[in-house]
């Protein structure tokens, strides 16, 4: 039996989005629960950022970014649960979708903050003035619902880092950092690096996307 081997499984585009997007969900919610809202936006839009930057990378960035690659058939995830598919360097079949689910929450969570208006109408999104006061009020509802929707997906996320180290002796935490795994057997390839010029137009585009929105988008 051949002894496992240290394979490239994510690359710093992704490991960066990864622990920034941690960071400044917490913060986030901390400026938030501490009525500090001018910082509130500003996190917000930098997440705007990270999220924008992040759809793009799972079109065309690295192989373990792209969306293609590990959203899987239900099929490919009822082999993964009884054990039978070999195990491959990125997103196991269900923790792809819980990427998606996760992308999707934090899309509308945003999306959401660029419409809320709060009870007294003095704070607001950028893009509040695109609609009503009782649709901005709405807008923040969903805002909140978001939220605990993610924490709620964020324990879960936690849950099955803790049950994978503990049932699984896997680290999952440690590859997010190095970039690199060691739980795949002799012969497994490693990611394929996405094109520099790309990552550059990614992040190009997701900043520019972001000040359009903090500067009222379309007006």
């Amino acid at each position: 039996m051949n002894s496992p081997i240290a394979v490239r499984v994510w690359d710093a585009p992704t490991r960066i989005f990864h622990w920034l997007l941690v960071a400044l969900f917490a913060f986030t919610w901390w400026c938030s629960k501490t009525d500090r809202l001018d910082w509130h936006k500003a996190s917000g839009l930098a997440i705007l950022t990270l999220l924008a930057f992040r759809l793009l990378w799972g079109l065309f960035g690295s192989s373990t970014a792209r969306f293609t690659r590990f959203l899987k058939g239900p099929g490919t995830i009822a082999a993964y649960l009884r054990a039978r598919s070999p195990p491959l360097p990125g997103h196991n079949p269900l923790g792809g979708w819980s990427v998606v689910v996760l992308l999707g929450l934090l899309s509308a969570q945003i999306a959401t903050g660029l419409f809320a208006v709060d009870v007294d109408g003095i704070e607001s999104g950028p893009l509040s003035y695109l609609v009503t006061f009782d649709q901005g009020r709405v807008a923040a509802q969903v805002h909140s619902l978001a939220f605990n929707l993610l924490l709620a997906l964020i324990t879960l996320h936690i849950l099955a880092i803790l049950f994978y180290f503990v049932a699984r002796k896997r680290n999952l935490v440690r590859p997010m950092v190095t970039g690199r795994d060691t739980a795949f057997p002799e012969g497994t390839g490693g990611l394929v690096p996405g094109k520099w010029w790309l990552l550059l137009i990614a992040v190009a585009a997701a900043f520019l996307f972001t000040w359009w929105i903090a500067n009222g988008a379309p007006h």
